[in-house]
């Protein structure tokens, strides 16, 4: 009889000990995913329900885990180390220090057990809290769902039910017969969750921190333009930070890495320090002969009426039509490969002022030379690009690597 009424707490001791290895997995998959891109390239991802999986990065299940790596939230102390350090690191040690307490509890008993099954419970909303904080961000500021990270909130949930379990079949019980152990009072039960805790999440943080490599040897080595003359007139002012350090963007509307790039700087609020002005480089060879076939099928047109929405009075404005842009991108570059005049109409459909403009030889020959600003300035053929006061931002600092390298790119820059 004793042994079937203390069997209940055990087998929701077994279920939580499960749980939270489920979810050091979770985390150890999603930080390992983190640390290879600290070679600055790019890697394809684990983005599944089983933890080790590997998906590619191009594939559409994975974008959400793309999307959720590369994002500001992904890691803390962008600005210090490249890439930061990724919060699935501190993650990985509380389910650790979970784990090691849920064992402990296995050989306690009585009045011991239950305070640590009291206290266990306590420390199992850490992960859950910090699961329900990082589930509304990507809800409601990314707008996606990493199959990983579900993965560590399914099981931080299940972690949370299971300690609740123990404490209240620890509380209805009596001792199970084990042989009895020192029963500290609370305050040292927490004092002692509370240091191990710290040492489990501390020492790899710290370790991973000491062990980073040094990039800022590569901050402003990727090349600068001979000026930032705009003497044609092609460039875009994308804010009125005139007062700010000025910086020219190269991007294609309807390039997806452009889209994640601008969203990625505001978000970073390093956009603030910043005066962006535009060069339009659309990669679609209806105008751009620098490219083989569409890469970005539409581009031409919806970089006309960027350029228009800028000129025509009763216009949206361009940053109007950037934001669509950057919406509709699927929807624009899906119809203009069934149809090349389909972006022309979208356009004049949500933007009837641009109508007459979208198309003009005015602003054809405008978009020409906004290309034939790039070719004189050696731009090579790919978007996005940043230069901060002429200082190109490296490609592979795009990324993971933006509020560090931008950060330094800015800090040399008051230094000079």
């Amino acid at each position: 009889m004793m042994a079937a009424a203390t069997m209940p707490g055990r087998i929701h001791l077994a279920i939580f000990v499960l749980a939270c290895l489920a979810g050091l997995a979770f985390a150890g998959v999603s930080t390992f995913d983190f640390a290879q891109h600290l070679d600055r390239q790019v890697h394809d991802l684990h983005c599944s329900f089983i933890p080790g999986q590997r998906t590619a990065a191009v594939d559409g299940e994975a974008v959400g885990c793309q999307v959720t790596l590369m994002s500001p939230y992904s890691s803390v102390l962008r600005t210090s180390i490249w890439g930061g350090l990724p919060i699935s690191l501190p993650a990985m040690g509380v389910f650790a220090f979970l784990v090691f307490r849920g064992i402990d509890l296995f050989g306690r008993g009585g009045l011991s057990r239950r305070r640590g099954a009291g206290w266990l419970f306590v420390f199992s909303f850490v992960p859950l809290g910090a699961s329900i904080v990082m589930g509304t961000i990507a809800l409601l500021e990314l707008g996606t769902a990493c199959k990983v990270c579900i993965g560590i909130y399914g099981a931080s949930l299940v972690a949370v039910l299971a300690a609740g379990l123990i404490f209240a079949s620890c509380r209805r019980t009596a001792d199970d017969g084990a042989t009895p152990s020192p029963a500290p009072g609370n305050g040292t039960w927490a004092l002692v969750g509370l240091a191990q805790l710290t040492g489990f999440v501390g020492v790899p943080a710290l370790g991973y921190v000491m062990m980073m490599p040094d990039y800022s040897r590569y901050v402003g080595t990727c090349g600068k333009l001979a000026d930032t003359d705009d003497a044609g007139g092609v460039m875009l002012a994308l804010d009125d930070n005139v007062a700010a350090t000025p910086a020219i963007e190269v991007f294609d509307p309807l390039c997806p890495a452009c889209r994640a790039f601008d969203r990625r700087l505001v978000a970073s609020g390093l956009d603030a320090e910043l005066h962006r002005r535009a060069v339009l480089f659309p990669l679609d060879d209806s105008c751009n002969w620098m490219v083989e076939g569409a890469v970005h099928p539409g581009a031409c047109t919806v970089s006309e009426a960027i350029l228009c929405a800028e000129t025509v009075a009763s216009g949206p404005g361009a940053q109007a039509v950037i934001d669509w842009a950057f919406e509709s991108q699927e929807a624009l570059r899906a119809a203009a490969k069934d149809d090349p005049e389909a972006p022309a109409r979208m356009v004049r459909e949500r933007f009837g002022a641009l109508a007459a403009c979208v198309g003009s030889a005015e602003v054809t020959q405008r978009l020409n030379k906004s290309l034939r600003w790039a070719v004189a300035h050696s731009i090579p053929v790919l978007t996005p690009q940043l230069y901060v006061d002429g200082v190109k931002l490296c490609p592979e600092d795009t990324d993971l690597g933006l509020e560090y390298s931008l950060t330094g790119l800015l800090r040399k820059r008051g230094t000079q």
